[in-house]
């Protein structure tokens, strides 16, 4: 297991769609490993794989108090949301140093394909559901700044960018 190195927002990765998991494989069970390593060591709530470059629609969620609790999913599908909005203030390392608010149905429940390959359908509430959220707009090829208006999303970017700048 590893922590991975995120890519860059201006990496035209994190703007398309990753692939679909066909089976859950050796492979997989190794980039979910250094993908919870890699959320845990940000800290962060949730980890996409084309956030370190892996174009394939594998994500992992931790929101609990304790840690360790980390849900793995293959090909994650919101199958219902609730009307009930949460505002939460989103980030992501992949344009580090600012945040915006963002929000989001409170519920939300998604089918994916678990651990063990079998399929699952699974509640998500609060942080939780933000997270889950979150993780598939990575995979869809979209990024929490994307729900901004243009000129608030170019101003996230352009700071990022500065701060990086300034190391």
């Amino acid at each position: 297991m590893s922590v991975r190195p995120f890519i860059p927002y201006a990496d035209k990765r994190l703007h398309m769609p990753a692939e679909p998991v066909e089976a859950v494989t050796e492979t997989v069970q190794m980039i979910w490993d250094d993908m919870i390593q890699t959320m845990d060591a940000m800290p962060g709530v949730g980890l996409a794989a084309p956030q370190i470059g892996i174009m394939l629609r594998l994500a992992v969620v931790d929101a609990s108090d304790k840690r360790g609790q980390a849900v793995r999913m293959a090909n994650p599908e919101i199958l219902h949301a609730s009307v009930q909005l949460r505002q939460h203030d989103e980030a992501s390392p992949n344009l580090p140093g600012v945040f915006a608010p963002v929000s989001r149905p409170r519920a939300v429940t998604v089918r994916f394909m678990n651990a063990k390959g079998d399929m699952e359908d699974r509640d998500f509430v609060g942080l939780w559901a933000t997270s889950v959220q979150h993780q598939i707009d990575h995979l869809n090829g979209r990024m929490y700044v994307d729900h901004l208006s243009p000129l608030r999303r170019k101003m996230l970017v352009q700071k990022s960018a500065k701060l990086s700048r300034r190391g």
